[in-house]
């Protein structure tokens, strides 16, 4: 159940700023701009999230866990974007500028998703560790 509300979430985030991007500023059609939410949030909880987020670390290393996630998140978001975009609205000449500013904002947004998967997921775990109590 919580990775259901965590893409559910996620997916939240993606659409309403490539809604706002694509199809309000730049003129995608709404739903090619839910294709591109879709695949984007898809791949991003695999690729990334789960695979970032699938083990246990110390406090420093979560922060360049974080770090290193959104910078693949960005990476991921732009090329999606920007390719998907070409193949969707081959017609729309600035989809690198709007490819550029969704992944820019996605990443702002990742950032404090995945504080919110570690505490989703691990902070139970680290609090029975560290002696600080269970759930």
């Amino acid at each position: 159940m919580d990775h259901a509300k965590a893409l559910i979430i996620k997916f939240v985030m993606v659409a309403v700023v490539l809604g706002i991007i694509l199809s309000a500023i730049f003129d995608m059609s709404f739903g090619d701009t839910m294709a591109i939410s879709v695949v984007l949030t898809i791949l991003a909880y695999v690729l990334g999230d789960l695979m970032i987020f699938r083990r246990e670390n110390e406090q420093e290393e979560d922060n360049q866990r974080n770090m290193m996630a959104t910078i693949s998140d960005f990476v991921l978001a732009f090329l999606v974007v920007w390719l998907m975009g070409r193949s969707l609205a081959p017609d729309l000449d600035d989809i690198l500028w709007a490819a550029l500013a969704s992944s820019i904002v996605i990443a702002g947004g990742e950032w404090f998703f995945h504080k919110y998967l570690h505490n989703l997921f691990h902070h139970g775990t680290r609090r029975e560790s560290t002696g600080y109590g269970g759930n």
